[in-house]
């Protein structure tokens, strides 16, 4: 079995796989079954008795523009075969039902799916296990489409494969309200799409993520005699897609290690929004991914060289220690007359005429949304195969639990997300005693208390990790060796690290991925987080030096603005825990909070262990952390996050030592808090106590609904600047003498 050969293109005229040296290695021959054959990339460039190609095949790009392509349902390349009427036929329906969806929608992208029907209809109809009457069957194979905006491929492999999810009048609701069948890929809507896409980049990133985590439970709980974690990863990308710097970012990461039962499908139209992709993307996008470490394949005749996309998949699993990037050259809205190979039909509809002259051109003599008789026969047998795929496992891993009943007990909860009894009582707990730390600390001791009783917590750092302090000490590294420990090394590449950990946690229920780097360097993922939150995935974001506390590196390294942002962020959680306490809190509620993102912001200076302080105020939200009043008619109310907890506690000490009345409210999540009822929110901010005044090192955007018309907010609304905390603190007016001042002054 070939395990490390680099295969460039599939052709009719070479007989033998070439190794990646360029010399011809005899256990890396492959016979290919129908006579075509596989030639390799010696070097820098790709040589055979037939072909003369140079970094990008520029032959084939000048062939292209040399004419005009009116005609694509009879481009071919030399060499392609005729393939099966009736696998003509269903691809062509493919196409069809892509073409009349985004017709009667009148908004969507055409070209894509018409392009990439003969790969999609290859790997759903031939390929990839799955169980279309349920879709979270574990041991399926995952399909993402990173391309996300060609949707109407998904939908209708879906629609044929025997999804209840797509039917055929939720092909007619494409893009409508309340459709299953969006404009992009919705886990959350369509049972059967795994991640959500549309940004570009951030499938192939998820699907390197889901295949991180195959490989992870499959190095855990398989056993010699019995493989019970065993399913591949494919995905589609297209030039956009390799254009993001995230893809290069995850498949820098999938080539280290080595995930190979992750096969990508490069669909090579060279066609973007603005025009032919020679106007700003001329790379060698296979050479790219062989730099990286995979294993790279070229069909040339994505269009109707069926045999070759088999082959091609034939050959990527023969290839068990690096992922494959198989690059598919097909041509965009592939059978339409007029607007094939060109921007018009990448995200227009073709129109009523050009719909017409498509029909005619590919044959197609049916109804819009027509699925021919023999076309849903053949497919109809996907729901009784995949029945049985399914009870095959079930049987298997019964016999499994037998045998290993720990594992399986470990294992289930891990693919049914069911938390284990008591999990919570490993959260650590601390006393006013308990001496003063940095929240990132506290951060690192709940972590390692947590990965002893969850079994699905996995995670690292963009490389700080001794920074951000996420090790997990019982644990190595995640390598390609060491697939089965749990701390995952990304290294300098944030966006990738969101968007792979997005890929982990959507895998299975209870695999719980947390990622870090300083809170300031979510510039970097806020795309990937954007998508925790709209696709219901609870990463746990670790992110330290949450403010100006973090000192002489200066204002690129201190956040000012950044809990504002994320606060207006749907469906996330922001916390900001102040203590020890309140750590345990957060990470309590982040574990909890399966289908809803947490972003933990931590100190880097130490911070005391207050009393009041508890978990339980956390999952509230804000709540009081020390009060004088009585009847709930407080004279002064004063609120507060994180590390500027403890500086309102010394202002409200020295005010009741003049006799006033003064609450302390600790408003660690605002999202939480806002979930509360109405009663519960008026004794805590009761209506009627006007003298309010909230600290924060941040904006002060959005504080004015807590502190009202009459209250203050004290914050920074500049940028920070370079000098020790304590200078920078006071000079900004985040001291305990300012909050006494200003509470005064109301």
């Amino acid at each position: 079995m070939a395990t490390s050969a680099s295969i460039t293109a599939i052709s009719a005229s070479s007989t033998t796989l070439k190794s990646s040296s360029g010399g011809l290695n005899q256990s890396d021959r492959l016979a290919l079954p129908n006579g075509s054959g596989l030639s390799s990339l010696a070097g820098r460039g790709l040589r055979s008795p037939t072909l003369a190609l140079s970094r990008r095949p520029q032959l084939l790009i000048r062939s292209r523009r040399a004419q005009s392509v009116r005609a694509a349902a009879v481009e071919t390349l030399q060499g392609a075969v005729a393939a099966d009427p009736l696998v003509e036929k269903s691809v062509n329906t493919i196409r069809f039902l892509a073409i009349d969806a985004v017709e009667k929608a009148n908004s969507g992208h055409p070209g894509l799916p018409m392009g990439c029907a003969p790969m999609g209809h290859i790997l759903y109809d031939e390929v990839m296990r799955y169980n279309p009457k349920n879709p979270y069957w574990f041991n399926r194979d995952r399909f993402v489409l990173s391309a996300g905006h060609g949707c109407m491929l998904q939908y209708a492999l879906l629609h044929l494969a025997g999804y209840d999810s797509v039917l055929e009048e939720d092909l007619k609701q494409f893009r409508q309200w309340g459709s299953r069948t969006p404009g992009h890929p919705e886990n959350f809507e369509t049972p059967g799409v795994e991640v959500t896409t549309g940004p570009l980049g951030q499938g192939i990133a998820n699907a390197v993520g889901l295949a991180l985590a195959e490989k992870h439970l499959a190095a855990r709980f398989n056993k010699p005699d019995s493989e019970i974690v065993d399913h591949y990863t494919y995905v589609i990308v297209g030039d956009g897609c390799n254009m993001e710097g995230i893809s290069n970012e995850a498949a820098s990461l999938a080539g280290h290690w080595g995930l190979g039962k992750l096969i990508a499908f490069y669909d090579d139209n060279h066609i973007s929004i603005d025009g032919d992709t020679e106007i700003a993307f001329t790379e060698d996008v296979s050479a790219r991914f062989e730099a990286l470490g995979w294993h790279t394949i070229w069909v040339k005749n994505g269009n109707t060289g069926y045999a070759e996309i088999r082959e091609a998949i034939e050959a990527a699993k023969a290839v068990t220690d690096k992922p494959t990037m198989i690059k598919v050259t097909t041509t965009i809205g592939y059978g339409s007359p007029n607007k094939a190979n060109s921007y018009s039909v990448h995200g227009a509809a073709l129109g009523a005429k050009e719909v017409e002259a498509t029909r005619a051109n590919l044959g197609w003599p049916f109804e819009p949304f027509h699925v021919p008789d023999d076309v849903k026969s053949h497919w109809s047998r996907h729901t009784q195969v995949g029945a049985a795929l399914e009870s095959e496992w079930n049987s298997k891993f019964a016999e499994y639990e037998k045998k290993y009943p720990e594992d399986a007990a470990t294992f289930k909860s891990i693919i049914t997300g069911e938390l284990p009894a008591g999990w919570t009582d490993a959260l650590p707990k601390y006393t006013p005693e308990t001496p003063a730390d940095a929240t990132r600390n506290l951060s690192q001791t709940n972590l390692n208390a947590l990965a002893k009783v969850l079994p699905g917590l996995l995670g690292g750092s963009a490389d700080l990790a001794s920074s951000n302090m996420t090790l997990l000490k019982m644990f190595g590294d995640f390598q390609k060796s060491t697939p089965e420990e749990r701390n995952v090394r990304f290294g300098v590449r944030e966006h990738g690290m969101g968007a792979i950990c997005n890929g982990i946690g959507l895998h299975s229920p209870g695999l719980i991925p947390y990622c870090a780097t300083f809170f300031v360097f979510t510039d970097y993922m806020r795309a990937a987080i954007r998508i925790s939150a709209l696709c219901e995935c609870g990463v746990i974001y670790v992110m330290t030096h949450d403010s100006i506390g973090l000192g002489e590196d200066g204002p690129t390294h201190q956040p000012i603005e950044h809990l504002a942002s994320f606060r207006a962020m749907p469906n996330i959680l922001m916390l900001r825990p102040a203590d020890g306490n309140e750590t345990a809190g957060a990470y309590k509620v982040a574990v909890l909070n399966r289908k809803r993102p947490s972003i933990l912001a931590l100190s880097r200076q130490k911070l005391p262990n207050l009393p009041g302080t508890s978990i339980e105020g956390v999952e509230k939200g804000g709540y009081i952390v020390s009060d004088n009043s009585s009847g709930n008619k407080p004279e002064f109310i004063f609120l507060a996050t994180g590390s500027e907890l403890e500086i309102v506690e010394s202002a409200a000490k020295e005010l009741r030592g003049e006799g006033k009345s003064v609450r302390v409210v600790s408003m660690v999540s605002w999202e939480l808090y806002e979930e509360q009822s109405g009663e519960y929110k008026e004794s805590v901010l009761p209506k009627g106590v006007g003298k309010r005044v909230s600290l924060e090192a941040g904006a002060t955007l959005g504080w004015e609904k807590f502190v009202g018309d009459s209250g203050k907010a004290i914050g920074i609304d500049r940028f920070g600047a370079s000098a020790p905390a304590p200078k920078i603190y006071k000079e900004y007016g985040i001291s305990v003498e300012n909050v006494v001042a200003t509470a005064k002054s109301l």
